[in-house]
């Protein structure tokens, strides 16, 4: 299909930098192919009542480590080019892919030194070699540290990867390091939030709770590839980043539960969704598992293990846009992102969300 089906207007001023306070104040739209009204204007706090005692979310417990980090190139010239690169896949101990700005001033061999300003971190100098140079910018990085002590480094050195769309009208600061992570975050390894999981607070859990709605998690480590445009003029055309994800036995086994007894299984996330659909059957059972994904779902996916997607809005022609166009139809999440954008939805990361049920086929 080509790109431009999935094109929009979308006014820059609907780009939230910041999230709404409390989180579960951001808005909700509700989405029902089948139904009128169609189109259902709610908040997320109203999400208890609008779900069904015997439904199950399912969250993605991935934690955003920060990624982007600042150093020089050393080792060439008196005069050496400042780099930053933005982690996105863990290779092993000591080894990430990147993707680096500016990559034309890389090569194989070259020695980067990442710090504040060019000075050591507290444990000591945080340099990477450049062992590989790709397409798009990506390169391979093998740092100095390994294991945990590479892991504390970044951790010291590195600052929040916010999206473009953000980043490019503020620099990141401490309050993202809280912003930027949702309650559920516990398995360290994404270099983006699953944002649709960051409008949940305690309270509203404990009114799910009371509701009847069961609570299950997945983890799939977003990689920085979520945040690249699309190049390709069609779809067919497009190779998706690829990132490590599990979904455990015990959960799998739950979540099939529910749907035996007639409810619902509710991804909060494209990403949760993304390794679902990675999992199932074809009979639509969802399997326990565990590997690297590339899924890319566009319209005429068969979807097989998803009742209802929660997902924030997304940017025009983006693959995730493709995604939630696959879900409720193409036409119908044009209408519905025009709806959002002229009563005042807050779009992408930190912005209002959507709870999306798929249409009939």
């Amino acid at each position: 299909m080509h790109v431009s089906l999935f094109d929009f207007d979308l006014p820059e001023e609907r780009i939230a930098l910041r999230p709404a306070e409390p989180r579960e104040s951001a808005r909700l739209l509700v989405v029902r192919p089948d139904e009128k009204p169609e189109f259902e204007d709610r908040m997320v706090g109203d999400l208890p009542s609008v779900l069904q005692p015997g439904d199950a979310l399912i969250v993605n417990d991935t934690r955003v480590i920060p990624a982007q980090l600042f150093g020089q190139r050393k080792g060439r010239g008196e005069t050496e080019p400042k780099i930053e690169a933005t982690l996105h896949k863990r290779l092993d101990a000591q080894t990430w892919l990147a993707f680096a700005k500016p990559a034309r001033k890389l090569e194989p061999g070259d020695q980067v030194r990442f710090g504040t300003g060019g000075e050591t971190c507290m444990l000591g100098e945080l340099t990477a070699r450049v062992l590989e140079k790709h397409e798009g910018g990506e390169v391979a990085l093998a740092f100095d540290l390994s294991g945990a002590a590479l892991d504390q480094a970044i951790a010291l050195t590195g600052a929040m990867p916010l999206p473009p769309y953000i980043a490019g009208k503020r620099p990141a600061d401490d309050r993202d390091r809280t912003d930027y992570q949702t309650r559920f975050a516990v398995q360290e390894g994404a270099v983006a939030a699953p944002t649709a999981g960051l409008h949940f607070t305690d309270a509203m859990l404990a009114r799910l709770r009371e509701r009847g709605v069961a609570l299950h998690t997945l983890t799939l480590h977003v990689g920085a590839g979520t945040f690249l445009p699309m190049k390709a003029e069609d779809t067919a055309d497009h190779h998706m980043h690829s990132e490590w994800g599990t979904i455990s036995a015990e959960t799998a086994d739950a979540l099939n539960a529910v749907r035996r007894n007639a409810g619902r299984v509710i991804a909060v996330g494209t990403t949760a969704l993304r390794l679902l659909e990675t999992s199932a059957a074809a009979t639509g059972e969802i399997r326990a598992w565990t590997g690297d994904t590339d899924i890319f779902i566009t319209p005429g996916h068969r979807f097989r293990a998803v009742d209802a997607l929660m997902t924030n809005f997304h940017l025009p022609k983006s693959t995730l846009f493709m995604l939630v166009s696959a879900f409720s139809g193409r036409e119908r999440m044009l209408k519905a992102y025009r709806h959002a954008i002229e009563t005042g939805y807050r779009f992408y990361s930190y912005g209002d969300t959507s709870l999306l049920f798929p249409e009939t086929r």
